[in-house]
């Protein structure tokens, strides 16, 4: 007999488990403020545009985080005033806001893909190598296939 995985619920699974858990902990270590995970979150989706034709902006944040324009701008200006992101003027269109990593931005995202990188060797442990590597293979690939 040849079933269908049945991925979705233990998915969705995992994102409740771990949306509860990892912005605390992630925020505390990352940071020294378990409230600023919105640092964390801002700085991954910056980095997601960076190198692209288009600059990130705000509007990159907004999408990658599935925010209003206003929310994101908010959490923009917050980063800004943290030190983790400087604006300037875009050179495509004056009327934007092209954004883009400092150096204290670019520690804060090298520690957090250290601890992702922990995480999922800690949660993945007992697995065999092969699997790991699969299932990592696999995780990219959905990432990569859904814009995240």
């Amino acid at each position: 007999m040849n079933e269908e995985p049945d991925g979705g619920p233990a998915l969705f699974r995992l994102v409740r488990f771990w949306s509860r858990r990892w912005a605390g902990q992630a925020s505390e270590e990352l940071t020294g403020e378990p409230r600023h995970v919105q640092h964390i979150l801002v700085v991954e989706a910056v980095h997601t545009q960076t190198g692209a034709e288009d600059p990130p902006t705000v509007g990159t944040v907004a999408h990658q985080l599935g925010l209003d324009h206003s929310g994101a701008s908010r959490m923009v200006k917050d980063a800004v005033e943290a030190g983790y992101l400087a604006r300037a003027t875009s050179d495509r269109d004056r009327r934007r806001a092209s954004l883009e990593l400092t150096e204290r931005g670019h520690g804060l995202l090298a520690r957090s893909r250290q601890w992702q990188r922990q995480a999922f060797d800690e949660l993945t442990a007992s697995w065999d190598p092969r699997d790991r590597r699969q299932f990592a293979a696999h995780l990219r690939r959905l990432a990569d296939e859904v814009g995240a």
